[in-house]
């Protein structure tokens, strides 16, 4: 494979999506830590940093070809494992301060059906890598 050929399957708006989310999470704590659901055992802020940190990962694993394959998986796992506080923040009838209009509920329920694209490109990324 030729680095032309590389470039082009280059999975930057994965890489970019959850390289962003892993950094926001830490950055910008206090919008994710309401999201996280109830049931979950510990603080919310620790789900906060943990999930940003698992993010951050998928970024790194998803940029050197050796690692791609699982990385994708990983994506694709991360994506479907944080559904339930995106679900939560709907739930909750939006997400609490966020800038408008990410923080209303109609926000939050059109999030919903905009994770599976996500999905689907990191499998693609998975069975491609």
């Amino acid at each position: 494979m030729n680095v032309a050929q590389t470039r082009s399957r280059f999975p930057w708006q994965t890489v970019l999506l959850m390289g962003g989310a892993g950094i926001s999470h830490f950055a910008k704590p206090d919008l994710y830590d309401p999201m996280v659901p109830r049931w979950l055992p510990g603080r919310p802020r620790a789900w906060t940093y943990a999930s940003g940190a698992v993010e951050l990962a998928c970024a790194a694993l998803l940029c050197a070809p050796r690692t791609r394959r699982a990385g994708a998986w990983l994506t694709v796992a991360v994506l479907v494992g944080v559904y339930p506080a995106n679900i939560q923040a709907a739930l909750d009838g939006g997400i609490p301060g966020a800038k408008p209009p990410f923080d209303s509920a109609v926000a939050a329920w059109v999030r919903l059906p905009m994770q599976v694209p996500m999905i689907r490109e990191a499998i693609k990324v998975a069975r491609t890598a």
